[in-house]
């Protein structure tokens, strides 16, 4: 299998398509699949659904009584996948296990839905990095493929860069991992991490779990750790304590090429089977990860206050008068800790900010501007272009196509 962008097939009128949905949809993932799922079919020609979020035993069995072409699915156990097999119907599955994807595996074939492992790793490092932590730790799931792949590509991001960070095992035994007996687990683990620490959680669930184990073990977020997970479930992320910081992810626009590729599959137009890749859209900060690790205090107040309102328009003579120190000294402090000056903070700051906002929101390019503290529109969009090499409005369209 190799990594796709399908385009859309030219179909000819006739019948309806009849496309099984196996998705959950308890999670913004499961939502953004179908929207463009949805999203293709509006362009391309109307399908007809059978949606399961969560009785798969029950509905694979009834796709040929149904008379279904195709299946988008989560296959989440044997069962299911001996019965998705038996159905013999053209399927797009959704993060095959490492298992599943061994050669001698019969799911192996099949087309996938799957994130890129890589980049979402390197984006949740760097995302600890930029806050200067020098130690590390990954919290991830034993039963999810997708896990394994994000440890190891977190673990070499930064193996590159001389650190090597801890990494939990979770119980082997499922009793164990039921949540109310690993909690205590997952707390004692990460009561022995030295601190400050940058803990990279494979998801959003996860993530969730380690605020918990932390507040179980008496540690402050995001002082002594802080904490980022992924696939940036908004109303999730927000209702964590703290707020979680999450990567996220472009799913849309692979339930719109997984939809594509469903569709040259049942047309006989593609013949093998492809990969589509859910590209990470950036990272959305939140209080999990709003600190910034510098163990020079008056280095970290500066910080601190830069980080504070990023729609205040801050000035290096402002962040000084507050630190109250010379501005020699902290300039030459800067440069110590960070290798570069106050300025150039500001403007990296200000800068990736305004990314996660036009990546995240909607917001028109002058409210970004004003948000991300930027005195006018027009110096915002000269200051984006010269440093990223693109207006911010092909940033966001770019960013939105791939």
């Amino acid at each position: 299998m190799s990594p796709d962008k399908t385009e859309p097939v030219a179909r000819s009128k006739g019948p309806k398509a009849k496309v099984a949905l196996l998705v959950e949809t308890s999670r913004s993932f499961g939502r953004e699949l179908l929207n463009g799922i949805a999203r293709y079919c509006r362009e391309n020609g109307q399908w007809s659904f059978h949606i399961s979020p969560g009785d798969y035993e029950h509905t694979v069995p009834l796709m040929k009584q149904w008379g279904g072409n195709g299946i988008i699915a989560r296959i989440p156990n044997s069962k299911i996948a001996k019965r998705i097999l038996e159905a013999d119907l053209p399927t797009v599955a959704i993060g095959l296990t490492d298992e599943q994807l061994q050669p001698d595996s019969p799911l192996h074939g099949l087309s996938e839905v799957s994130s890129d492992a890589v980049k979402v790793s390197r984006l949740a490092a760097d995302h600890l990095l930029d806050r200067q932590f020098t130690r590390f730790a990954y919290v991830g799931s034993s039963d999810r493929g997708w896990s394994s792949r994000r440890e190891t590509a977190f673990v070499e991001h930064l193996g590159k860069k001389g650190y090597e960070p801890w990494v939990y095992s979770p119980p082997k035994s499922a009793r164990a991992r039921a949540w109310e007996n690993e909690q205590g687990t997952l707390a004692k683990w990460i009561a022995r991490l030295p601190t400050p620490v940058g803990l990279f959680s494979c998801d959003d669930d996860r993530g969730r779990e380690v605020l918990e184990a932390c507040a179980l073990a008496g540690l402050r977020v995001p002082e002594d750790i802080a904490v980022i997970g992924v696939d940036n479930d908004e109303v999730f992320c927000d209702l964590s304590d703290p707020p979680l910081s999450s990567v996220a992810l472009d799913v849309e626009s692979a339930g719109y090429h997984a939809a594509a590729l469903l569709d040259g599959l049942m047309s006989g137009r593609i013949k093998k089977s492809r990969i589509i890749r859910v590209e990470p859209k950036g990272v959305v900060t939140r209080r999990s990860t709003d600190i910034v690790a510098v163990e020079d205090e008056d280095v970290a107040a500066a910080l601190q206050i830069i980080h504070r309102d990023l729609a205040r328009d801050v000035t290096a003579e402002m962040v000084i008068q507050e630190v109250a120190v010379s501005r020699r000294n902290l300039e030459k402090r800067f440069r110590e800790v960070l290798g570069r000056t106050i300025l150039e903070e500001i403007q990296r700051v200000r800068l990736g900010h305004a990314k996660r906002l036009l990546l995240s929101t909607g917001y028109p390019v002058g409210r970004i501007a004003k948000l991300a503290g930027f005195g006018s529109i027009g110096y915002f969009i000269q200051f984006f272009q010269k440093r990223v090499g693109t207006t911010p409005a092909r940033f966001r369209q770019n960013s939105q196509g791939s």
